[in-house]
């Protein structure tokens, strides 16, 4: 009979992540031009509208009514090697995070704003007769965070910040399923496709401080958010085996981490300022991908089958562990631009344990 792993619709919701197992994990981390010249270093000065993404204190320090979208070309490339030397190239995708912020600060020391951004998600897609394709064909993970935030400047030298944001999310999966277990084949393989989406909550908060004209600190907060899944799972192509896989609703729990971040900027002249951030990243909440689905009706008994549905609830261990990131970006203000540039982030996480993976992914 078919293994109990191929038939589980949403053990997909993140096929996304066995390809980006590093210490950025599914994370995007680019919400603002200036920070992304700088490598992402930017919590000790969040001097502009994505200060709500990587330290929201840094609008204490903002005057008056400002505005800054954008969006960030992401094009990843891969390609996978099987045990037996057989290489495949992912297929080609274009991604365009987007971020938008709105601000205002009064002459008083409030500053309110609104951000807009994209911090979790991208997608992979294989050809559909690849070696890993009982795991994932394609996989889009979406998330997009409204949030609101207020910072207060109490002196020149201290502001904090804290935000709340509103997190709408889905994800559009597909996998092959294979139909016999003597010699599976593309030309004969069922397909399985799922989506689903949710909702939730999240908060940030951060503290900005300038002990000096040359030098500032900052330090901010994310808190992990816990989104449940619910959606629907459609299997074809499935020939006689179709009464064994009759789909229907699913629900999955997936926690995005907690975010720490802490940088020291230097105004070295009027024109240079150097700054270097740490990140704490704490995968470790995503731990076990919980499956809920219907039971499908029960195999023949022995000898045609196991007498057992093939279809039903599943908990795949994860296992992640927290990460840690470093980074050092500057930037040097010419007449009419700044030039911006980094060092290669430093980055540390222990070994991605995913038991739910074949041995070939």
């Amino acid at each position: 009979m078919i293994p109990i792993r191929y038939c589980i619709a949403l053990v997909l919701i993140l096929a996304v992540v066995p390809y980006a197992a590093h210490a950025g994990g599914f994370q995007i981390n680019e919400h603002g031009t200036k920070a992304m010249g700088m490598g992402g270093a930017f919590s000790a000065q969040a001097s502009d509208g994505s200060a709500m993404y990587y330290n929201p204190a840094g609008l204490g320090f903002q005057q008056g009514f400002k505005v800054l979208a954008g969006a960030t070309l992401i094009m990843p490339l891969s390609s996978y090697t099987s045990l037996s030397g057989t290489t495949t190239d992912m297929e080609s995708q274009v991604f365009f995070p987007p971020h938008a912020y709105v601000s205002y600060g009064d002459p008083s020391g409030w500053t309110f704003g609104i951000g807009f951004y994209a911090p979790f998600g991208l997608g992979t897609e294989w050809p559909p007769d690849w070696t890993g394709r009982y795991s994932a064909v394609k996989a889009d993970l979406q998330s997009f965070y409204i949030n609101p935030t207020v910072a207060y400047k109490f002196s020149e030298q201290f502001s904090l910040g804290v935000g709340g944001s509103y997190v709408f999310s889905d994800v559009e999966l597909s996998q092959r399923v294979p139909t016999s277990t003597t010699a599976p084949s593309p030309s004969t393989d069922g397909d399985l496709r799922l989506k689903a989406d949710a909702t939730a909550f999240n908060f940030n908060a951060g503290l900005l401080f300038k002990p000096s004209t040359q030098w500032s600190i900052g330090v901010s907060y994310r808190h992990s958010t816990e989104l449940k899944y619910e959606g629907d799972a459609t299997f074809s192509n499935m020939g006689a085996l179709g009464i064994f896989f009759p789909g229907g609703p699913g629900k999955t729990e997936i926690t995005f981490p907690n975010n720490i971040f802490a940088g020291v900027a230097y105004q070295a002249t009027d024109k240079l300022i150097i700054e270097a951030d740490f990140q704490y990243i704490m995968w470790s909440t995503y731990d076990t991908l919980k499956i809920v689905m219907p039971v499908g009706p029960s195999t023949p008994p022995p000898p045609l089958g196991t007498g057992q549905p093939l279809q039903g609830p599943q908990a795949l261990p994860k296992d992640w562990d927290d990460a840690w990131m470093i980074r050092i970006g500057g930037e040097y203000q010419l007449e009419t631009v700044a030039l911006c540039g980094t060092s290669p982030s430093r980055c540390e996480q222990d070994r991605v344990h995913d038991r739910s993976r074949t041995p070939d992914l």
